[in-house]
């Protein structure tokens, strides 16, 4: 079943499931061919090493082959557990931005609303500049890809999205180039959770699009400004005052970030 779509709208056995319930289910169905295409491998792989060297080798390849195929087929199981849980993925890039980036130096704020454009997921804060994360995760068959500068999902635009996170990751630098008095860039970058990506990480619309641990490299390998530490720590008082958190307006005493950066 991994390859094929999981939209079988024609079919139906699946009408009325939502599409995790229906990948959980032939997820399980195909149990049994995973297990006698992993059980042809290895026998196969036993009698060829077991022909041309001898039979110790040929358990040996055999068990390392079973195994291999059994990894391959949880990672692909795992890499779709945020979708399949119906997230988005934004608390494991939290995760993951506290384990690199925080520890590393850098400021992040979770959970920002901005004003009139929605929340704002994550929005990190180094010396190479400010970005504004953003989460998705799509089912493990749709296809990612990008062509002529626009992202295309299953084949189709994606203009609602990018608009969306370019219109958010700009008003959230006017609010805090307001307050810091300084002007600020906010570089909007989507996080992607699933799905198939031919090649990552890779800009299309504006917006650079990548797995968490490449587009956190990415991040780091493409500076968009060259802050000081000072600097950093102005700007990111500056976006706790000026993005609250779930609508509320935060005053000027309360931009202390030792309760909110965390």
């Amino acid at each position: 079943m991994i390859g094929s779509s999981i939209y079988l709208r024609d079919r139906a056995a699946f009408t009325g499931g939502s599409p995790q319930a229906v990948y959980e289910e032939l997820w399980q169905r195909g149990r049994k061919g995973r297990l006698r295409t992993r059980a042809i491998l290895a026998g196969a792989t036993l009698l060829l090493c077991g022909m041309l060297v001898n039979a110790i080798f040929g358990i040996a390849m055999a068990a390392l082959v079973a195994s291999a195929d059994t990894f391959v087929h949880w990672r692909v199981y795992k890499a779709s557990r945020v979708w399949r849980l119906g997230l988005r993925g934004a608390e494991r890039m939290n995760r993951v931005l506290r384990h690199i980036l925080e520890r590393r130096g850098h400021r992040v704020l979770y959970e920002r609303t901005v004003p009139g454009h929605g929340q704002a997921d994550q929005l990190v804060f180094g010396p190479g500049g400010v970005w504004l994360v953003h989460n998705e995760a799509w089912h493990p068959d749709a296809e990612i890809s990008h062509h002529g500068g626009r992202l295309f999902i299953d084949g189709r635009t994606q203009s609602k999205l990018v608009g969306a996170l370019t219109a958010r990751a700009d008003a959230a630098a006017d609010l805090i180039s307001r307050v810091s008095e300084v002007p600020v860039k906010v570089t909007p970058v989507l996080a992607v959770h699933g799905g198939k990506l031919a090649r990552t990480p890779f800009a299309a619309d504006g917006i650079v699009f990548a797995p968490p641990l490449r587009l956190i490299r990415w991040m780091g390998r493409n500076p968009s400004a060259d802050y000081s530490l000072d600097e950093v720590e102005a700007i990111t008082r500056a976006a706790v005052h000026a993005l609250p958190i779930g609508g509320r307006i935060t005053p000027p005493a309360a931009t202390a970030l030792s309760t909110d950066a965390a």
